[in-house]
């Protein structure tokens, strides 16, 4: 788990099946002190996270394919809770 910044949404015209109807979030990943931590990346949020909030994202498969309800996915992060401040 590590902590994000929701930075963005993402639209896409076309994706993996597995992935329809599913919200992309544009993420910055932070290290604990609220640094930025590489690059930007995009998550399957599956919580409900919305723009400037905290959340944790994970890299675990089996949170995405349980988020997506499927038994195959190409989605590598997924963000499974928000931060409480």
């Amino acid at each position: 788990m590590q902590p994000a910044k929701v930075i963005g949404s993402i639209t896409a015209t076309v994706k993996h099946s597995s992935m329809q109807g599913a919200k992309m979030l544009l993420v910055q990943p932070q290290l604990v002190e609220g640094q930025a931590d590489g690059d930007p990346i995009i998550a399957v949020d599956g919580v409900g996270a919305g723009m400037g909030e905290t959340v944790l994202i994970t890299s675990d498969g089996r949170h995405s394919r349980k988020i997506l309800q499927t038994d195959a996915t190409p989605v590598r992060w997924t963000i499974i809770g928000i931060v409480d401040e």
